[in-house]
């Protein structure tokens, strides 16, 4: 056989290129989830979720109901935001960016809850200011669309200033069972504000 002329031997043959290098299987899975695959989202979510809610149960204080929620709420911002990665501590770090985002617009939205029941317990004489003013609207708003048990019960706590004990004997319930119902009608009363408020935001 002859030889290689001087040239040819420079230029690279074909079957000397090398071939790229095939995707991580993180890059797979991510590019099926960035694509809509349902099912790369569950295998994402068998892999991820509870490592995820660990970090998250941290942020969040050790309130696992809390977690729940920031976790809920990471999982909704990860299906909207994914994009392809290549290396797990990235990918890593971006989904922990998201939970810690997550958790911190529930702490703002907390805080808004907690000043919405503290329009309650007092009306000040003197006008409000205007950021008041919008969380008082929402609220009423709120109660006037909730049933009219949940916001008969809501207005006998925090209007009438009644303690649990004697809210519990007005309704003839136990005090454990007016828990209960306060919870839930809390959660339907915070919800409803909170989707007011977002509709009138700018």
């Amino acid at each position: 056989m002859s030889e290689l002329s001087a040239s040819e031997s420079i230029l690279p043959m074909p079957d000397r290129i090398a071939e790229a290098a095939p995707a991580s299987p993180l890059a797979t899975l991510t590019q099926r989830m960035a694509a809509g695959d349902e099912a790369a989202f569950a295998e994402w979510h068998g892999i991820y979720a509870t490592r995820l809610f660990r970090y998250v149960l941290v942020l969040q204080r050790g309130d696992e109901h809390s977690a729940g929620d920031v976790l809920q709420e990471t999982l909704l911002r990860v299906a909207r935001h994914i994009r392809s990665f290549d290396e797990e501590r990235a990918f890593w770090d971006w989904l922990a960016k998201l939970a810690r985002s997550a958790a911190a617009d529930q702490g703002r939205k907390r805080s808004r809850y907690l000043r919405f029941l503290d329009l309650f317990r007092a009306q000040p004489p003197a006008p409000e200011p205007p950021e008041h003013e919008a969380l008082a609207a929402a609220l009423e708003t709120a109660l006037a669309q909730l049933p009219e048990a949940d916001a008969a019960l809501l207005r006998a706590k925090y209007h009438e200033d009644l303690s649990q004990r004697d809210l519990a004997e007005r309704l003839a319930i136990s005090e454990e069972a007016l828990e209960s119902r306060l919870r839930r009608a809390h959660t339907a009363l915070r919800t409803r504000a909170f989707q007011i408020l977002d509709q009138h935001q700018p």
